[in-house]
């Protein structure tokens, strides 16, 4: 099993970081290879991705949630099986730190040497400095969920 963790520091407020994170639907304007990502009740998330060339589909379920603090979720059916949590942390009115953690195991020779070569590490990483970047350049979110999940 391999892990990673990475973090940005974003110029809005914890609530529009945190909202924004729970419009699944755009991340693709801001993480590399996800191609679509559809919301199929609130708590399951349908991810259509293309990595280097390795197209894949698979079911994330969001297992806890309490809004503008963290978002948790693992993968239900099919490839790469993984799991994660984003928490969001206030240093100030107007900044938020985004810490994103994952682990995952890697599928194959290819991912095995990917992640030993960090390849994973760097794509969360630019995909936080994308959200940033996203995030700031907006000033504001596209939308909201503010529902509650609970482990269970």
């Amino acid at each position: 099993m391999s892990h990673v963790e990475e973090y940005v520091e974003v110029n809005v407020p914890v609530r529009t970081a945190y909202n924004q994170w729970t419009q699944f639907d755009a991340f693709p304007a801001f993480m590399e290879g996800v191609e679509r990502v559809e919301q199929h009740t609130d708590t399951l998330t349908h991810w259509v991705t293309n990595v280097n060339g390795v197209h894949r589909e698979f079911d994330a379920q969001i297992t806890d949630q309490h809004p503008d603090r963290r978002v948790a979720w693992m993968t239900v059916d099919g490839e790469p099986r993984q799991a994660g949590m984003v928490t969001f942390q206030p240093i100030d009115a107007s900044t938020t730190k985004v810490v994103l953690h994952m682990t995952w195991i890697p599928e194959g020779a290819a991912e095995t040497v990917a992640d030993k070569l960090g390849i994973v590490k760097r794509q969360v990483a630019g995909d936080l400095k994308r959200f940033k970047v996203f995030i700031e350049s907006r000033g504001t979110e596209t939308g909201a969920w503010r529902g509650e999940v609970r482990q269970g």
